[in-house]
């Protein structure tokens, strides 16, 4: 089974939404946050709910930023999904396995005491504690208790040369009040089932995907994250350029076929995965398109990828030409667009649903296009 087969079952499996791995820095968190709004705004999420759980998720990265050790194999999560009305976040990052005793037991203090045993015990290290450069006391677990209110899940698992893989969920409900099911510490992701997808991430090279339906906002954040990671990579402006144009013509070829979010849940969710290897971009989008579209669709691609370059800049431009206001459909620019600028074909996949509906698998490559 393919990867992209694989990672869209697995995402559907766990009700997951969105996961990405990779350095947490203060650059990035921005888009981050921001995709899990627009997610909940698009899914008329209260404004309560979005505000408590947005302030964990950010006291969550502060504490990666912070505390997560760097430069080891494993890298840091960060999953949202589905839970009922609500919401799970899952951060996960590598600590220092003489750092885990001390967590574990603040942690569990936490979880021991009701809403006002959170509320006193903030107050007291608020007055009592000596503050490091890092923070003080668990604070931030604090204020995340504080206010979500209930229990934090959390597990630990080895990460190899003394470290640990620190992971730490909190389920809310549509009020973004925190839920629990009672079991002590129960964790609300599998512990083994996060620790597989980071693998799986790892040796494919990815560090995004997104499984849900994609709207204007949850666009314009996966590009922004994208941006963060171009400069990470420190890539040249033109690369970057180009990478971000094929995305802004994915994402629209995604919107350009939407189902609509009733269809996407019952037949199959758009999905975006983001993969870096040796300098190259590997883009891949997957959404459903109704299959009285796919001929067309296959001959268009079909057709640019039979071309050279000169050809495609000659089909670009004609297809440009036949342009007008009145003109619904954009012909093949997008596709010709993509293919000039990846330098390479397109990879595509058709795999029939229903009787209605084809789930459409496109893939981009952008490197160095060569001479």
């Amino acid at each position: 089974m393919d990867i992209i087969r694989r990672i869209h079952e697995k995402m559907a499996e766990r009700q997951l939404l969105f996961i990405f791995r990779g350095d947490i820095t203060e650059r990035n968190s921005l888009p981050l946050l921001t995709l899990l709004e627009n997610e909940m705004k698009d899914d008329s999420y209260g404004m309560a709910g979005r505000k408590r759980l947005f302030m964990f998720v950010l006291e969550s990265l502060q504490n990666i930023v912070k505390h997560g050790a760097r430069h080891h194999v494993m890298m840091p999560l960060v999953a949202y999904s589905k839970a009922g009305e609500g919401y799970r976040v899952l951060t996960a990052n590598v600590i220092a396995g003489d750092q885990a005793e001390n967590l574990r037991k603040r942690l569990e203090q936490v979880n021991n005491l009701d809403g006002q045993g959170i509320k006193d015990l903030y107050k007291d290290i608020l007055m009592n504690s000596e503050f490091s450069e890092k923070g003080g006391a668990g604070l931030g677990l604090i204020e995340m208790a504080v206010k979500t209110g209930n229990r934090l899940d959390f597990d630990f698992r080895p990460a190899g040369d003394g470290h640990l893989y620190f992971m730490l969920s909190k389920t809310v409900d549509s009020s973004g009040m925190g839920t629990h099911d009672g079991l002590p510490h129960q964790f609300s992701l599998n512990g083994d089932s996060i620790v597989q997808i980071e693998k799986m991430m790892a040796e494919n090279n990815i560090y995004m995907i997104w499984s849900g339906h994609v709207s204007q906002g949850i666009g314009e954040e996966v590009l922004s994250i994208t941006e963060s990671r171009l400069s990470e990579e420190d890539v040249n402006s033109n690369l970057r350029r180009r990478v971000f144009n094929i995305m802004v013509e994915m994402l629209e070829n995604v919107s350009k076929y939407n189902v609509g979010k009733e269809n996407e849940k019952e037949y199959g969710m758009p999905v975006v995965v983001l993969r870096f290897d040796n300098g190259r971009f590997i883009i891949t989008t997957a959404n459903l398109v109704m299959n009285d579209k796919v001929d067309e669709l296959n001959k268009k691609l079909d057709l640019v990828n039979s071309m050279k370059r000169g050809e495609l800049k000659e089909l670009f431009y004609s297809s440009l030409a036949d342009q007008s206001i009145e003109t619904d459909s954009t012909g093949n620019l997008g596709l010709v667009s993509m293919a000039r600028k990846s330098g390479s074909n397109l990879d595509y996949h058709f795999q029939r649903i229903s009787d209605r509906y084809s789930y459409f698998r496109l893939t981009v490559k952008a490197g160095k296009i060569p001479g």
